[in-house]
């Protein structure tokens, strides 16, 4: 036959072995002997077999012709296909060319057949093609072929959730996505965190966030967003507390408790103007856009207002155990971990009087809920099904304890939504726990300020807090030597307060003293030790990466003594930037304690045993309600790791005396608390006064309104000295007491100290930030502040 002929002959068997394959994909995507799962393959193959059909249509009639045309060659010449020629009797016609042409024949026929059977499966397609692209025309995403039949899509007519189908997304690009979470507590807000992450992680669109909390979930967030700064973010707030007696008449055995019912009354509690929500539990881990869960709101059809997964356990159909009777639901029921609501039209259908005539009827045989909104969202589907559109299930990968949700994915890339909704959360048992483990820590320890990423093209609110940040910024000059120094003061650190449980009873008498201390991951073996010395209540800020945040949750966890204490408040400041903001971190714990008094201290101080009780006398003996007064609490250390606490002030003198206790820093900073006069206080059975002197720095008990420390001197040096510089210029009193100490533990040197004394240039910008505090002070306090300015140049 020649090269040109075999060539020809390859390519049509290629063409042909291709057409072979399209066509046993159509079949299959019809859903023709294969399982569930491999059905699911949506609008991309479709878009395969469509061109695929119109390429093998175009080209293979031409590599027909052109075979045949090519195979009339011999040796070169051509060979004349006329009837005198093709004869037997021709002598250009031979035995091979009779086998070769009969073959032919034969392939010819079956390109005619493969060519009408691809002439019906093209005419199949484009009658559904219209329903794609009224798809792009109303602007959603068609990734998921869910019709919104119960009945269809219970039999596992879902297909395609892979969102790579170059198809492009029809959610406007800067269209708001509106998403309520319901939280409350303290474990509940910090489950919120890695949801947000999430989200925010993937998302390409403005998010309004409508957060329904209690008083605590309430001050967490807020803090949080407010400090966090994510550009296009909105949050709104709604009182939990005040929706409690709209739902508190249904009993509730879930462990959500009472919060796991307000769902339901988020048609009265969400703007009347707000058309369409997506409402998530605080157990859910997105792994894509959230705007392609938006898009769905698109397909809902007719009556339908709720978007809701197929609940993936057998739980509703009642064979779990032995007379195990569920809410009546809708075959396997519906899971309402994350639900499309289209509030406008919930409201027309009287959404309110709906639910609640459902739960009262059934509360009458079930007496309770068990598993909270979910029982009654069931109950009024199996009663109204043509509410419901059911989304495809990897929109709801549940988690649960005999789950079924490993039927929803086959593939990384089909994941979308991860529900941790058993009990056990991260424990669960499940197939492939591990990996979806792996997935919910990859946002749980992400860098959270990595998030804080512009929309571009998609105007934002004005954020005056932002605004104002941007204008001290760019007064700064970046030239100047001292500018990291400088900007630390303007950086907003997010916040993320009381990140474990607390619970604080105020004193009966108003003498409640918090001990009010910072620290980094480095020190946090002191936690246990502190808690043991004090036993009230305690404000501490806490240095950290948000990956650090995770190690120290699992320590705090672990510990018999931490877990045992609730009157400890634990607050996060994440890390940014190259400095140890040790004054920010102080502020935040003060500002955030619930007595009237504090006890500035530092982590690496053991107070003595009873120090609480003894300052809570004090503070009555001193009058300080009435009167400004800094209590001294005098500070001795030790260069021993293991150390036998004094458990009076006779023993410690005596262990002065050996030399196993020192007074702070005699060696190294004798300044810093010479004026304690601890010769005076070795004999001193009353509290008496001391005047300040440069470079005072010693540890004191205040009221809570006192000023906080001056943010400019981060890292180490003059970040109490100008504390309690600032005291003495607002006429404090410092009163040492006579029989209060405590001792400072050895460690190895911090990382900020080690700067200061390798680096000039850091001790000359610490002079310069002085140089303009003490000018500061001058302009705020006038002559009074005249003696700082001489105390510092006899200094």
């Amino acid at each position: 036959m020649g090269e040109n002929g075999s060539f020809f002959l390859k390519a049509k068997r290629v063409i042909c072995g291709r057409l072979w394959t399209t066509r046993f994909r159509h079949r299959n995507s019809t859903g023709l002997g294969i399982s569930t799962s491999e059905r699911m393959l949506g609008i991309c193959r479709g878009r395969r077999k469509f061109l695929a059909a119109s390429l093998t249509l175009l080209f293979v009639p031409a590599f027909t012709w052109i075979y045949l045309f090519s195979g009339s060659f011999e040796d070169g010449k051509a060979a004349s296909l006329s009837p005198i020629e093709s004869q037997p009797h021709s002598p250009h016609y031979t035995a091979s060319n009779q086998r070769e042409r009969e073959s032919l024949e034969i392939r010819m026929r079956e390109v005619e057949e493969e060519n009408r059977a691809l002439r019906k499966q093209l005419s199949l397609v484009q009658s559904r093609s219209p329903t794609h692209r009224r798809g792009n025309h109303s602007k959603t995403y068609s990734m998921e072929e869910g019709t919104g039949d119960s009945e269809s899509l219970r039999a596992g007519i879902v297909a395609g959730n892979s969102s790579e189908c170059g198809q492009q997304p029809a959610v406007e690009k800067c269209e708001t996505i509106h998403v309520a979470i319901v939280c409350a507590g303290y474990n509940a807000s910090r489950d919120v965190v890695t949801l947000v992450k999430s989200v925010l992680f993937h998302r390409r669109n403005p998010l309004h966030f409508h957060l329904i909390a209690d008083a605590i979930a309430k001050q967490i967030l807020a803090t949080l967003f407010q400090t966090w700064m994510v550009p296009a973010v909105r949050i709104d707030f709604y009182d939990a507390d005040e929706l409690k007696s709209e739902v508190s008449w249904i009993p509730n055995k879930h462990y959500s408790g009472i919060y796991g019912l307000m769902k339901l009354v988020l048609t009265k509690t969400l703007p009347s103007n707000l058309e369409r929500v997506i409402v998530l539990d605080t157990d859910i881990t997105f792994a894509t856009d959230i705007a392609e869960l938006w898009a769905v709101f698109h397909k809902f059809k007719g009556q339908q207002v709720l978007g809701l997964v197929e609940n993936q356990s057998d739980w509703y159909l009642g064979n779990l155990w032995k007379n195990h009777r569920p809410w009546p639901a809708l075959g396997r029921g519906y899971n309402t971990g994350v639900i499309l609501l289209l509030l406008d039209k919930l409201r027309k259908m009287k959404w309110e009087q709906m639910w609640r005539l459902t739960a009262e009827r059934e509360l009458m045989s079930m007496l309770s809920t068990s598993l909270a909104d979910q029982d009654i969202f069931n109950a009024v589907i199996k009663q109204n099904p043509f509410l419901v559109y059911q989304l495809p299930c990897f929109w709801n990968v549940q988690l649960s304890d005999h789950t079924r949700s490993e039927q929803c994915y086959r593939d990384v890339s089909d994941l979308k939504v991860i529900h941790w909704n058993s009990p056990k959360k991260l424990r669960v048992k499940n197939k492939h726990v591990e990996f979806f483990r792996n997935l919910y820590l990859t946002f749980l320890e992400y860098d959270g300020n990595l998030l804080r990423r512009e929309l571009f093209g998609c105007p934002s609110e004005a954020d005056v807090n932002s605004e104002n940040l941007q204008k001290q910024l760019s007064e700064l000059d970046e030239d100047d030597l001292c500018y990291e120094f400088r900007r630390e003061r303007f950086t907003v650190h997010r916040t993320h307060l009381y990140f474990l449980h607390y619970e604080y009873e105020p004193a009966s008498d108003s003498t409640d003293v918090t001990l009010v201390a910072q620290l980094s991951m480095d020190r946090l073996q002191m936690l246990e030790a502190i808690c043991k010395h004090w036993e009230g209540p305690i404000s501490l800020a806490l240095y950290l990466s948000d990956a650090e945040a995770q190690q120290f949750l699992r320590y705090a966890q672990g510990s018999e003594v931490l877990m045992s204490r609730r009157n400890v408040g634990y607050h996060i400041v994440y890390k940014e930037g190259q400095f140890y903001p040790v004054n920010l971190l102080r502020n935040v714990a003060m500002k955030h304690i619930s007595t009237p008094y504090m006890f500035l201290s530092d982590i690496d101080f053991l107070p003595m045993y009873g120090l609480y009780e003894y300052l809570r006398k004090s503070v009555i003996q001193l009058d300080l309600a009435n009167t400004k007064k800094a209590l001294i609490v005098p500070a001795f250390e030790t260069l021993r790791y293991r150390l036998s606490f004094p458990k009076s002030k006779a023993e410690l003198l005596s262990m002065l005396d050996m030399g196993t206790l020192f007074t702070f820093r005699y060696h190294v900073w004798t300044k810093g608390h010479a004026p304690t006069n601890f010769a005076k206080w070795r004999t001193a059975t009353t509290p008496y006064q001391v005047e300040w002197e440069a470079d005072f720095e010693p540890y004191v008990v205040v009221r809570q309104d006192c000023p906080e420390y001056d943010r400019r001197f981060v890292g180490f040096g003059w970040n109490k000295v100008a504390h309690i510089m600032e005291l003495d210029a607002q006429e404090y009193e410092f009163i040492v007491l006579p029989n209060a100490y405590m001792i400072h533990m050895p460690h190895a040197p911090s990382f900020d100290i080690t700067k200061f004394r390798s680096n000039k240039q850091y001790r000359i910008c610490l002079k310069t930030l002085k140089e303009e505090f003490q000018q500061d002070m001058s302009r705020r306090y006038g002559f009074a502040a005249l003696k700082y300015l001489t105390a510092e140049n006899n200094s």
